[in-house]
């Protein structure tokens, strides 16, 4: 099984890639998350030009964010920098349309998009459609060597829902799963929706991503860590339910399981300003760091929520991420905790 680091993506993040390569790392993935991150293409050029193994991801893209044609020629620049060692992740939006209070994108959008975006990318002309209508496009002089055509840049996608996951497998796409509980359910659905497009099930790439700290035993310490390393993911979990339930969804979350802890989180939501546009600091801090109000995040919810555990535990959980069919993970470390890298490092040589 692979290993590879996400980062929430900084100018810096090239400085951890560099030794996440030193470590052994299989690929480094970078958030497209715009008005909260800085431009995941300047932070993956920074990590092409500082590296020159690992492979590096967007994780993922967002077709709303640019235009087709602009996201090619940043892949195919990549590929020039880093020739072969570029990755396409895509999905339809979370926290780069969540953070302008927009939903996601529908998947027939998303489609197209994707297929614009590979053919530019294999030299081909494509129909693209602006305000004006549809107009043929392709590159104008790749043989000029300013871009990189040649080596295949692999498309992967972030699905789960099962409209998505079949998109996944309509594609024939690598499969981005994102998550530390019900890994095992998530890929039985994911490799149903793979035989049923005809596509041999070992053929089916499987990256998971999660976040979560890798505890020492030793109480203080530890509890620290899991606030610091893999709360921000919990958090996530709380942000993305106050949209469903509020202006974006209208949801009715009362019945769930984490209903009592949500209706503590909403009563904080419910004063956040301005009043019509509460997303703006619900989404603030998304996978970085704690807000100092989201105290309804605890050490114990945390540990239960995330890949978090001592090393042997954590080296048994991978095991059975790896035999449910998993042949990839990714551990997103957090701005400031980026020496967990070196502890990630001893577990997953260990799997």
């Amino acid at each position: 099984m692979k290993y590879s680091v996400a980062f929430a993506s900084e100018v810096d993040s090239w400085k951890w890639a560099a030794r996440a390569e030193a470590l052994g790392f299989h690929g480094a993935w970078f958030y497209d998350t715009q008005l909260l991150n800085p431009d995941v293409f300047i932070c993956m050029a920074l990590a092409a030009h500082e590296t020159s193994r690992i492979r590096l991801g967007t994780g993922v893209l967002v077709p709303s964010n640019r235009i087709a044609p602009v996201t090619a020629n940043a892949f195919a620049s990549l590929n020039r920098i880093a020739p072969g060692r570029i990755d396409f992740g895509v999905g339809t939006g979370f926290t780069a349309r969540r953070t302008m209070g927009q939903k996601a994108i529908g998947l027939a959008r998303t489609r197209r998009y994707v297929e614009q975006v590979q053919a530019l990318l294999r030299g081909e002309m494509v129909e693209w459609e602006d305000s004006d209508g549809p107009h043929k496009i392709r590159f104008l002089e790749p043989e000029l060597d300013l871009i990189n055509l040649e080596d295949d840049v692999p498309l992967w996608f972030s699905a789960f829902g099962p409209k998505a996951q079949a998109l996944t497998a309509a594609l024939g796409a690598g499969w981005l799963n994102f998550g530390a509980t019900g890994v095992e359910r998530s890929m039985n659905n994911m490799r149903t929706a793979w035989t049923s497009a005809g596509r041999r099930v070992e053929d089916l790439q499987a990256n998971l991503f999660f976040l979560g700290a890798v505890l020492s035993g030793r109480p203080a310490e530890d509890e620290a860590r899991l606030m610091a390393q893999a709360a921000p993911s919990t958090a996530v979990m709380f942000h993305n339910l106050a949209d469903e339930v509020g202006a974006m969804g209208g949801a009715n979350m009362s019945a769930g399981p984490f209903s009592n802890v949500l209706a503590e989180y909403m009563t904080t939501h419910d004063h956040y300003e301005p009043e019509d546009a509460r997303y703006l600091e619900n989404h603030k801090g998304h996978l970085i760091h704690l807000r100092p109000e989201e105290t309804h995040i605890t050490p114990e919810l945390v540990k239960a929520t995330t890949m978090s555990g001592t090393r042997d535990e954590l080296v048994e959980r991978l095991r059975g991420v790896r035999d449910a069919g998993y042949d990839q993970v990714t551990v997103q470390v957090v701005h400031g905790h980026e020496q967990a890298l070196e502890e990630w490092a001893e577990v997953f040589a260990a799997v």
